[in-house]
């Protein structure tokens, strides 16, 4: 069988499934494959924290109720502790108060939310399966591929049937992990990255754990010993699933873990439990030289690896898939200029450098020197564990809140951007400030009707008039309608808002970044609006 489709997409995680829900919402037809049957990962859970950018996404998509409704329930608390053992000694504690539920968060309204991909991938799945224009293929393996200048021609086979199929499309998304066979098509980081550690995952579930000790509830908890953090303990769902993940430095057989002992030794004590799973795995750190093969684009893990700690990985390629997916749509529906595609490397892979980098140096602080009195119920093991807790407070804590990670990245280097000149906000791995600097996110703030600004975006650019004496617009639409850039324009005359946005006009693109920001329309509208729609 030969299928015909714009957008080919190997791999259905939720990078696959996040760029293939991008082209569904702008209806553009997209096939997605997968060997697996993809059943949420019921023997090895994987990510936890959907962070605030990525549940912005999917709230465009339609599907932020139902991620909250899946993931942890909203009452339960999102915080971590440094212990020796859960009844042993408490080192420091980090409260998230803003973190899941509906909490309300001035520069967001969607906090971020802990969702297992046991749950999460299920929810995308769902909601791609109800676009018309999006073909889902599980139990599909993708082969091998061909390119040139007008297509990629891919070789398919179908696991259930054994036949085997050719995709002919205009361009080959490749989400398909680590080990992706595209990749070694491309002969490309065949070495699969730098190996951090070889850690092991002990998947159990057991009920009302919190019971057996005193800290109280929590979502991670981090065992420390004497030389750093040897354990950590994660609740998968507020309830009854939990992981525990060894951070050993060799490669070890799953069936020489006696899971019993390390369980035990991790509460303090001995509790009922009922053992799932155990895995190894590796963990990396890699950022691909670059996102683009010609017509084929890497996203998600198959561009970038990175140690966990800090839940970057799934939240940096998803938004990979997003800006990824709008630019494939203006260039399947014919609007987009010749950079417009090129601009994806550009904008995404300094975002991984930033996040593969800081999600190391997280991991790196989880060793330290010795220290033998750590554990001991002696005036020098309290003293020990006071400085330590101030040490991971100050240094430590940054992993756990990451707001300038989630949410402050900036294109501002973006050929498709227009740089003002201005100054860029500080940048911040804990702490984020809202910008219309050219090249960040756009900012979150509560219309009248009980919309957000961010509800504005998505489908257009859309060029903001910011107070009563913000000058008419009309070449900047012109020239938009005469190249058939979708373009709309929203006038706003909230005072705050207005204050908010820093500039007169401000002009959003469909990915709710800001293209260009201004206080006057001068000339040069035809050069600006090909700036930011990629046309040299």
């Amino acid at each position: 069988m030969n299928i015909d489709v714009p957008v080919f997409i190997v791999g259905g995680g939720p990078v696959g499934l996040g760029l293939a829900l991008e082209l569904g919402w702008r209806g553009v037809e997209c096939l997605l494959v997968d060997e697996l049957e993809r059943d949420g990962y019921r023997t090895h859970p994987r990510a936890n924290l959907v962070n605030s950018r990525t549940m912005e996404f999917c709230r465009r998509w339609g599907v932020a109720g139902r991620v909250r409704e899946a993931g942890t329930p909203p009452g339960y608390p999102h915080t971590a502790m440094y212990v020796t053992s859960l009844r042993g000694h408490l080192i420091a504690r980090i409260d998230r108060p803003t973190h899941g539920g509906a909490k309300e968060i001035a520069f967001t309204p969607e906090p971020p939310q802990r969702c297992n991909q046991i749950w999460f991938d299920p929810v995308l799945r769902e909601r791609a399966e109800g676009f018309s224009s999006v073909a889902l293929r599980y139990r599909w393996r993708f082969d091998s591929f061909t390119q040139n200048a007008q297509k990629v021609v891919s070789s398919v086979t179908d696991l259930a049937t054994g036949e085997s199929h050719t995709v002919r499309s205009a361009y080959l998304a490749a989400c398909c992990g680590g080990r992706s066979p595209i990749r070694r098509i491309l002969g490309i980081d065949l070495s699969e990255g730098e190996v951090l550690g070889a850690p092991i995952s002990v998947y159990f579930r057991a009920k009302n754990l919190w019971d057996y000790h005193d800290k109280g509830k929590g979502v991670l908890h981090f065992i420390v010993g004497p030389t750093g953090v040897w354990a950590t303990l994660n609740s998968l769902n507020g309830g009854d699933l939990w992981r525990v993940t060894l951070h050993g430095g060799a490669h070890a057989a799953p069936e020489s873990i006696d899971h019993k002992d390390v369980l035990t030794r991790i509460a303090g004590t001995e509790f009922p439990y009922e053992l799932i799973s155990i895995s190894p795995w590796v963990r990396r750190k890699l950022v691909t030289a670059a996102y683009r093969h010609g017509r084929v684009f890497l996203a998600g893990d198959c561009a970038h690896q990175n140690t966990p700690t800090g839940g970057y990985g799934m939240n940096t390629g998803m938004g990979d898939a997003v800006d990824l997916g709008w630019k494939l749509a203006a260039a399947v529906q014919g609007w987009a200029g010749a950079n417009l595609l090129g601009s994806y490397d550009a904008e995404r892979r300094p975002v991984a450098l930033r996040n593969v980098e800081e999600a190391t140096r997280n991991f790196q602080l989880r060793s330290f020197p010795a220290i033998p009195e750590l554990i001991e119920s002696t005036a020098a093991g309290e003293a020990a564990r006071r400085r330590l807790g101030g040490e991971i407070v100050r240094s430590t804590s940054r992993e756990l809140l990451s707001d300038g990670i989630a949410m402050g990245y900036r294109y501002d280097g973006s050929p498709i951007v227009c740089a003002d000149g201005s100054d860029p906000p500080p940048s911040s791995v804990t702490e984020y400030v809202q910008s219309t600097f050219p090249g960040a996110r756009a900012p979150h703030a509560w219309l009248r009707d009980g919309r957000s600004t961010l509800d504005l975006f998505g489908r257009s650019y859309v060029l903001l008039r910011l107070g009563r004496e913000a000058p008419e617009v009309g070449p900047i639409g012109e020239t938009a309608r005469r190249r058939d850039v979708p373009f709309e324009i929203v006038a706003i005359d909230d005072p705050e808002i207005c204050s908010l946005y820093e500039r007169k006009l401000v002009l959003v693109r469909p990915d709710g970044h800001v293209a260009w920001r201004a206080n006057s329309l001068r000339a040069g509208a035809d050069a600006m609006v090909a700036r930011v729609t990629g046309m040299p």
